[in-house]
């Protein structure tokens, strides 16, 4: 028995992980310039749609345990981008705010996914490539997170 199944060109996960990792490589050198990791500029985007959110829900909105991201936002706090302080209401719950140096990050990042998709594109990948490839992997999410 051959164990087709065990081969690497046959998985489907594998060109998932992979292209996560090259597209997070891809953008290391622009955001090196903002002084960001890729999951700390995950945490922004959450944080620039809407201030104020908890621990547990950004970490929910980025498909994260809670656990995984409090070292982030405790190292994004000391780097001035954020604040963590307990709800008055409930002190389980940990609010996440921006401070000013971390909204004039957004003014900065704005020309990020420009720059990647432009570089997806000159590689030879079109809107519409790159659209029906997103709206799968949404959907692949979906179904996964459940």
């Amino acid at each position: 028995m051959e164990y087709e199944q065990l081969k690497l060109e046959n998985q489907v996960c594998f060109p998932l992980y992979a292209a996560s990792r090259l597209i997070t490589r891809t953008y290391q050198p622009l955001l090196e310039e903002l002084g960001l990791t890729y999951p700390q500029y995950l945490v922004l985007m959450v944080l620039w749609n809407k201030e104020g959110l908890t621990v547990n829900a950004i970490a929910e909105k980025l498909i994260l345990n809670t656990n995984t991201i409090t070292p982030l936002l405790k190292r994004m706090q000391e780097n001035g981008i954020l604040t963590r302080e307990r709800a008055k209401e409930d002190e389980r719950k940990v609010i996440i705010n921006l401070t000013e140096e971390g909204r004039n990050l957004r003014h900065k990042a704005a020309l990020v996914p420009e720059k990647l998709v432009k570089t997806l594109k000159d590689a030879d990948l079109t809107n519409d490539e790159l659209f029906a490839m997103k709206k799968t992997l949404y959907k692949l999410i979906e179904i996964l997170d459940k």
